[in-house]
């Protein structure tokens, strides 16, 4: 039992979504609290809700058999020490972007009565909240750096699935007094490319790229170190 706080974490690295330490952070909560409500209102497809479940429950799988933790007691060194304000500045830029614009202008939606923009943005802000979640899980759990990386590449990739249905439904769009003011509809496609453009350079240009890559070379270094002690 740990009394009601998340253990902590085995590393100091930032993870690409998260803002604070611990299970049970401000964050946290709201981004679960976001999932849930996600879920149960009808707006998220059956293929968004298996992946979350089972990614989580794979999370686990590649821990244990794939990826273990090479050493209980060491730290592992953040992977991009150099740059840490650099990295908070876009971690932040993400969250804005891609969680609370989106919740802004479905909570506006439900007074304009824009509900195809509504159920638009849901998957992707369903999937980005359990991202969040996930994210703290493996940070705060100790788990290997190929399991903390395995979260945002995976989760990045589904999303970008659900932005581009967000992009088409919103330029789909032509009767004004059917979906909300003529500024919500500009604002809805601009948000939604705007976040198709972002996450797209998040996934292609630096997950797969440079994150993925330095985090493997670091795993497999530590582990030769292990070996030869």
């Amino acid at each position: 039992m740990s009394g009601g706080v998340a253990p902590t974490p085995l590393t100091t690295e930032k993870p690409i979504l998260r803002l604070t330490h611990g299970l049970l952070s401000f964050h946290n909560i709201n981004a679960v609290a976001l999932t849930i409500i996600l879920a149960f209102s009808g707006m998220i497809g059956a293929q968004d809700l298996a992946f979350v479940l089972l990614s989580f429950f794979y999370m686990f799988f590649i821990a244990k058999f794939a990826f273990p933790t090479l050493s209980k007691a060491s730290v592992d060194p953040p992977i991009f020490a150099d740059h840490g304000k650099i990295l908070n500045i876009y971690v932040s830029i993400g969250a804005i972007i891609g969680l609370v614009l989106p919740v802004a202008y479905m909570l506006h939606g439900v007074l304009e009565g824009d509900k195809e923009g509504i159920k638009a943005a849901a998957p992707h802000v369903f999937l980005l909240a359990s991202q969040v979640f996930m994210e703290s899980v493996t940070f705060s759990g100790g788990f290997s750096l190929p399991v903390r990386v395995f979260v945002p590449v995976v989760y990045n990739s589904m999303r970008m699935s659900a932005i581009l249905e967000w992009v088409k439904s919103e330029f789909m769009k032509v009767n004004e007094g059917e979906f909300g003011s003529e500024k919500r509809l500009l604002f809805g496609r601009v948000l939604a490319m705007v976040n198709m453009v972002f996450w797209g350079f998040n996934l292609f240009g630096f997950l797969l790229p440079v994150y993925l890559p330095k985090a493997f070379k670091k795993y497999y270094a530590s582990s030769d170190e292990s070996k030869d002690s």
